[in-house]
Parts: structure tokens; sequence; C-alpha cells
């Protein structure tokens, strides 16, 4: 109740009355007012703010108002809003057509370029989505092994799969309903559920389950309950499992791929995958997503083999433009260097900050994607998807309204990672840690009653 009266109370000091109006009509014609349940602002509260602009770092919504922007279209912005080369090149792409239905050469530059930066990645197969992505590989990895199961791990996000959709995270969990209506008892009881970062329990689930897991599909750093980082040994202990019994492990790199390292979190951890997902930064911010992996697998798919997967739009020449500008951008040397001390920087401003609150807070950071987690004490560890669900969403909530005020803009959820990106300047890291330190004040004020 203190978390929502301060909610309440701090809403009516920024005019958003545009994005009010915005959102009434929207709430009209579309469910809840938007195209995906986290924008709706239900963990936070107040009215979602309707952007109408974005330029590097920042974003302006309809009333005029601007913020340094961790959302990054939830992540695939790591150059920033309209980058010049993205720009550029979707500018040259739209004025020749912006979808054919044939094959165009950007297709082939584009998925050479993941080939050769990916290397469990021998041939991949454009769609539409990060959803389409994981939905086409489990076809693929059901196929190759003549298995139904597959296994998840709770509190990890694959997209509005029917399959995949049972313990997930993201909206899912933000909104309370982990798994949906609409999905049949007979699709939902061929996926196996285990904790994140628990190679015993791996281990017990396959044994129980011998000779019938297709799939072992994970993030392998989870972003949809928050950042969870993987430990020591876990990837690598789960790529032995999947070899010992002649499973397919997935990689679901939507998120990860091309943010926390050019090759994805299987270089940057040492573990190679037989399929990977891909989505997000490939396409430079336009829709797009990617299965691939291993030749012989691949050649599975339609027209090589018999697995049947298309799609009207995928490989369009919008998308790849954007993805090949992206991509051909991030092969500058030291790129990630320099994302990776812009995000230290943040961490150690943003641990400091709530330190000197008095605010508990555990911080989770693989590369460019950072959580912080309201806990209950200092320093306690978030390793699965229990110890995250165990955070205090009402003082994030509390944190989120604050920093908004301020003029930072952060994901409306608990669960959801920040994005740090090259076109944060210093000036924009020290304005969000001084915006944070009066936020984390105004946490350690409400939660003292």
């Amino acid at each position: 109740m203190l978390y929502d009266t301060c909610i309440m109370a701090k809403s009516s000091s920024r005019s958003i009355a545009h994005s009010q109006s915005a959102f009434a009509k929207a709430q009209q014609v579309m469910p809840g007012g938007v195209s995906s349940p986290v924008r709706a602002f239900k963990a936070v509260g107040g009215t979602p703010i309707f952007i109408r602009e974005g330029e590097g770092s920042k974003v302006t919504d309809i009333d005029g108002n601007v913020y340094i922007d961790y959302v990054a279209s939830y992540g695939p912005l790591i150059a920033g809003h309209c980058n010049e080369s993205v720009v550029a090149a979707l500018s040259k792409a739209i004025g020749k057509g912006t979808s054919f239905g044939a094959p165009t050469e950007q297709e082939t530059l584009l998925a050479a370029l993941i080939c050769d930066a990916i290397a469990s990645v021998d041939m991949i197969r454009f769609v539409n989505s990060g959803t389409e992505a994981t939905m086409s590989a489990l076809r693929l990895a059901r196929a190759a092994t003549g298995r139904e199961k597959i296994v998840k791990c709770i509190g990890c996000y694959h997209g509005h799969v029917d399959s995949m959709l049972v313990s997930a995270g993201s909206g899912a969990l933000t909104l309370g309903a982990p798994s949906s209506p609409g999905v049949p008892a007979s699709v939902g009881s061929t996926t196996l559920l285990v904790q994140y970062n628990d190679l015993d329990g791996a281990k017990a689930l396959f044994a129980q389950n011998a000779g019938q897991i297709a799939c072992f599909c994970v993030e392998p750093v989870p972003g949809n309950m928050g950042v969870v980082l993987p430990a020591a040994g876990y990837l690598q202990g789960l790529r032995e499992l999947c070899d010992q019994h002649k499973t397919i492990l997935l990689f679901d790199e939507v998120m990860s791929g091309f943010r926390v390292a050019f090759g994805g979190a299987q270089e940057r951890f040492g573990v190679r995958p037989d399929l990977t997902c891909l989505g997000k930064v490939i396409g430079g911010g336009l829709p797009i997503g990617a299965y691939g992996g291993r030749k012989d697998l691949m050649e599975m798919v339609s027209p090589s083999g018999s697995v049947y997967q298309a799609g009207t739009l995928s490989g369009n020449p919008l998308a790849t433009s954007a993805g090949l500008a992206m991509i051909e951008m991030l092969r500058e040397h030291g790129l990630y260097d320099v994302l990776e001390t812009k995000s230290g920087y943040l961490e150690d401003g943003l641990s400091k900050a709530a330190r000197k609150a008095g605010v508990p807070l555990t911080i989770n950071r693989c590369g460019s994607m950072i959580t912080p987690f309201f806990v209950k004490e200092d320093g306690q560890p978030v390793t699965n998807f229990e110890q995250a669900t165990a955070s205090d969403t009402g003082a994030y909530a509390v944190f989120f309204n604050a920093m908004l005020e301020k003029g930072v803009y952060l994901p409306p959820s608990q669960f959801e990672s920040w994005f740090v990106g090259l076109a944060h300047s210093q000036d924009d890291l020290d304005a969000t840690l001084k915006a944070a330190a009066i936020a984390f004040k105004q946490v350690a004020t409400v939660r003292a009653g």
C-alpha cells in the first residue's frame, strides 16, 4: 500500500497528458492497449509513455519528455536509436522495395557474417521473430532425434510457443501468468522443467526420461527473469549431459547473441551448442529471427530436407540490410571492451548508491546486460527463478517511477534486463547514477514507512 501511494503521488508531477489520452484510445482497440504485455506498466503502475522518436541514447515521448533509454527495444539497439550506418542502409534498401518473396543477396551476406561470427553455426535460416526461431528449432530437434520431449529451465522465456509457455519468464512472469490458457495439456506434457543452474536436477531428469528427450533448450544467459549468470561449469555440464544422452543442446541467444560478445554467450563461456536461436541485434532494430547450427541438422530443413518451415517476409531486404550494417559495425575491434567499461561503471555506481541509501541490492551483469534485484539482504545471490522472484517488486516499482521522473527510462518490470549501448555517453551514465541515488533514497523512505 505504501508503494502504491508513493507511485500515485509521483505520477502527477510529470506532464504525460498526451500519453494518457493515447493509452485510453489504445485500450479501445488493442488488448490492454499494447502489442506486448510488459509495455502496459502493470508491474510498476501508472500510464505507459508513448514514444514519439529516438536518437542516440535517448527517446522522446509524445508529451515532449526526454529520457535516457535503457530499454533499447529490449536489446536490439546496441548502437542506439537512428544509428547513422543503419539508417543509411535502410534508406538505400527501402528505395528498392520492401519485400519480394524471393531471394536477395543481402540474405546471403548476413547469413555468411553470422556463420563467420558464431563458431557453432554452419548454416542458418531466417525467420521473423525469436518465437518463430525457437518454434522451428524445436521442430528440427524433434525430427533429428525422433523424440518428443524437451527440457526448459523454469523462468526462461523462449517466445510464446505453446510448448515453451510453461513456467515462462518476461511478460508472463511480470503479469503473474507463467502458464497461459489455450495451451493444450497434451502439448504441455511434452515439456520437462528444471531450475536454471541446477545441473544435478538436469541429470536426474535425463535419467528419469532416458531415450525420450529431444532437446535441452536454454538461455545461456537468462534475461527474462532478470539477468541471471550461469554458474561455473553449468553450461559445460549441459553440453556433456546432452552428448551423453544424444540430445540436442539448443542455445536461445535471441537476447544474448551479438550482445554479450560478438560470438554470443557461447563464445563468452566457451560452450558449443548444436542449434542456436538468434534475433534482436541481427536485425538492427527491425523484426527478424534466425535459427542455425550444424550443417547435418540444418540440411534437414525444407527444401534441402523434409522438416517444413516457411515465411513470406523471412529474410526481407529491410531487416537484412539493417542487420548487415549493425553486425559489420560490431566487428570493429574494441567495441565490446567499450560496452564492458560503460556497463561496469554503471554497475559499480548503482551498487554504491544503493549501499549509501541502505537499500539491499544484488546486481547481475553479463556484458551490457544488467539487472539490479531488490533483495532482502545486500548481495543475496540470484541464480535461478526462485531467487529472482523473491525480489521486492514493489521496491522496484518505486525505483522505476522515481527514475522516470528524473528522465531515465528503464524496463517496466523487475524481471527484465537493462541494456547499455554504445550511444550511452559518460554524461548519460553520470546522470543515471545521480537519478539512482535519489530513487534509492525514495525506496528507503517508503520502506521505512
